[in-house]
């Protein structure tokens, strides 16, 4: 790494690992079509993690898979539980009021990593997703709410290292990063949209909104709403659901800043001696 600019193939390589992983078996055309690479860099990478055990190739077909050894990379990590326990309340109630399913994400790296999600408490969902499910930074709602709450020095940091990748594709969203007009929009709307979300188990089927989740001044991760693309126009999911999910996020952000349990988003907090 030189002057904060990430090694490109480093890079690539997690992006591949992650691809297999999120997708549970994948071959090399899946893999290089998922993370936008040429064939032959995915074939190199490939063999690279087989040769390192956290990929195998499955028994009678050109699938790769996780081996257990990639359990290994999380030791040492003391996760997010402050967190989870603190949203699960207000998710779950958000989604009783809604009736779609709520997701909470951090970051991490170039991705944006499901904690916890109520898709099991809903019935309108095409999956129920799992923690550790990772999107690309910059191709969710999470992401995008993530990059504008964080401060400007980060958010270069980040832009640079997402640049080193050269993905043609990310070339609108990272100009919108570096806009200072779309920043200061999204901090005072509080909340980003991104219809047709393509990096789900059912690409373009859902959008999303999303608003960050505060602890004191600095963004701990996001809340996002999924809905079915085809039940409503993103203009009406934002008239009808923008401001319940500022105030679900409002409330992780108090109970995480404070300490103190917030009442879940619906009902009044109890009166305090």
């Amino acid at each position: 790494m030189d002057n904060g600019i990430p090694i490109r193939s480093l890079s690539r390589g997690i992006a591949v690992l992650q691809a297999i992983n999120r997708d549970g078996s994948a071959t090399l055309t899946d893999i290089a079509k998922t993370c936008r690479l040429p064939f032959p860099t995915v074939s190199r990478l490939v063999q690279s993690l087989l040769h390192e055990g956290l990929i195998e190739r499955e028994p009678n077909r050109r699938h790769y898979r996780p081996t257990a050894l990639v359990q290994t990379l999380a030791h040492g990590f003391q996760g997010d539980a402050r967190l989870v326990k603190a949203a699960r309340p207000h998710i779950v109630e958000l989604t009783r009021m809604v009736g779609w399913p709520i997701t909470l994400s951090t970051h991490v790296g170039h991705s944006m990593v499901i904690r916890d999600s109520t898709h099991a408490l809903s019935a309108l969902t095409f999956n129920e997703y799992f923690p550790g499910y990772a999107s690309p930074l910059l191709e969710t709602a999470s992401g995008l709410i993530f990059l504008a709450s964080i401060d400007d020095a980060k958010r270069a940091a980040l832009v640079a290292s997402l640049r080193v990748l050269e993905n043609s594709e990310w070339a609108h969203a990272v100009g919108q990063i570096e806009d200072d007009g779309f920043i200061a929009q999204v901090r005072r709307q509080g909340y980003t949209t991104r219809s047709f979300n393509r990096f789900t188990r059912n690409p373009g089927k859902t959008s999303s909104l999303a608003a960050a989740v505060f602890e004191g001044e600095q963004p701990a991760g996001a809340i996002s709403l999924a809905f079915f693309a085809s039940a409503m126009k993103m203009e009406d999911a934002v008239e009808r659901f923008a401001e319940l999910v500022l105030t679900c996020a409002a409330a992780i952000s108090a109970e995480l800043s404070t300490g103190r349990p917030a009442a879940p988003s619906g009902e009044t907090a109890p009166a305090r001696a």
